[in-house]
């Protein structure tokens, strides 16, 4: 694959992450989420300070049909400062995906089932 297709996949991930967050989080405004340029040392989605309130964690896009794993979530971990890395993840004609460390993981669903709590009292 040539380098210009293989970043361009990785800028669709990025995209549809983007597109997505903006969905799941209505009340951000136009700009709070930006995609990295391809190339650019860091995190893939830059999140506003605004952003970064609504959303704690950082996040690295691999869009490729094979990924070392841990090289993917070593660099996540490397770019994610005091927030929670995700390894966002897919390759052709897949769903895709999200990695995130166990006990983050739990903390997460930990929280849903707080809510749900909630609602029952």
């Amino acid at each position: 694959m040539k380098p210009s297709s293989a970043k361009g996949k990785g800028r669709r991930l990025q995209n549809f992450l983007r597109d997505k967050l903006y969905t799941y989080f209505p009340s951000l405004r136009n700009g709070d989420i930006k995609t990295a340029i391809m190339g650019e040392s860091g995190e893939d989605i830059i999140l506003s300070p605004t952003a970064k309130d609504f959303i704690p964690y950082s996040f690295e896009c691999k869009n490729q049909e094979r990924l070392n794993i841990w090289e993917s979530l070593n660099q996540a971990e490397g770019n994610s400062d005091d927030r929670v890395p995700v390894l966002i993840f897919k390759r052709n004609r897949t769903k895709t995906y999200a990695a995130i460390e166990l006990e983050s993981f739990l903390k997460l669903i930990g929280e849903t089932d707080d809510l749900r709590r909630e609602r029952e009292v």
